[in-house]
C-alpha cells in the first residue's frame, strides 16, 4: 500500500475520548501529522500524554472518536466512517509489524516457533526462509531451539522484533520497545531499529521514555496533554 508521494500515514484532527462513568478523558486532542515512507519517527512524553493512544490509532488497533486517518492515500477513518473489521484485520497483518514493551512470547514455543507464528495465520508471498534469515540477522540463530525462559530479556525483544518483521511489513510500530531492558540492552535494540530504518528502508514509528533511544530517529515529536509538538 505505497503511494507515489511517499506518504505512509496522514492524520488530521485525531481525537480519542474515553468515558469512565460520567467522566470524559480526552486522551488525544486534535492531532494532525504526516509520516513519510522511510521515516523513523519517535514520540516522547510523560505518562498520560497520549503516546500509546496515538500509536494504537495509527496502527489501526483503535478507532478515533473524531478525525481522519489515511494509510498510503486510502481513508481508514474519516467523515464519520470507519473501514469494516475484516478490512482492518487485513491491513494490520499486511501493512504493520508491532513491537510491545512486554514481549508476548509464548513460553511453550521455541524461539523459531514464536517467530514463525504469524505465518500460521497469514503468509505473504516470498517470505519462505524469513524466520531463519531474521534470526541470523538479529544474532539469534544460535538460540533458535531455545524456549523464551532460557534466554535474556534483550534476546526476547530481538525475537519479538523478528516476529514483527517475518511478514515483511511496510511500517513497524514500537511501543516502549526497551521499557523492560537495562541501558546496555536498550542501546542494542536501538541499534537494531536504526539499522532496519537506514539499511532496509523500513518506516518506524516508536513511542519511548528513553531520550537516547528517541534521538536515534530522524524526527522527534513530543506529546503533551493529548497534543503533538514537533521538536
Amino acid at each position: 500500500m505505497t503511494t507515489d508521494n511517499g506518504v505512509s500515514l496522514e492524520a488530521r484532527g485525531l481525537t480519542r475520548v474515553y468515558r469512565r462513568g460520567s467522566e470524559e478523558i480526552h486522551a488525544l486532542d486534535g492531532v494532525s501529522l504526516t509520516i513519510k515512507r522511510g521515516e523513523f519517527v519517535s514520540f516522547m512524553g510523560p505518562s498520560g500524554s497520549g503516546k500509546t493512544t496515538l500509536i494504537n490509532l495509527l496502527g489501526c488497533l483503535e478507532n478515533p472518536s473524531t478525525g481522519e486517518l489515511e494509510l498510503a492515500g486510502r481513508s481508514i477513518f474519516g467523515g464519520g466512517k470507519i473501514l469494516g473489521e475484516r478490512v482492518l484485520t487485513r491491513i494490520r497483518r499486511e501493512v504493520f509489524g508491532y513491537i510491545f514493551q512486554n514481549f508476548y512470547l509464548i513460553p511453550t514455543l521455541t524461539v523459531r516457533e514464536n517467530v514463525a507464528l504469524p505465518l500460521a495465520f497469514y503468509k505473504k508471498p516470498g517470505v519462505e526462509g524469513e524466520v531463519e534469515r531474521l534470526l541470523g540477522m538479529l544474532g539469534m540463530d544460535h538460540r533458535m531451539n531455545h524456549l523464551p525462559g532460557q534466554i535474556s530479556g534483550g534476546e526476547m525483544q530481538r525475537v519479538a522484533i523478528a516476529r514483527a518483521l517475518v511478514n515483511r511489513p511496510e511500517i513497524l510500530l514500537a511501543d516502549e520497545p526497551t521499557g523492560n531492558l537495562d541501558s546496555k540492552r536498550s542501546g542494542e535494540i536501538g541499534e537494531v531499529l536504526q539499522d532496519l530504518n537506514r539499511n532496509a528502508g523500513l518506516t518506524i514509528v516508536m513511542v519511548t521514555h528513553n531520550p537516547g533511544l528517541a534521538r536515534l530517529g530522524g524526527r522527534l515529536i513530543e506529546m503533551r496533554d493529548g497534543q503533538a509538538y514537533e521538536c
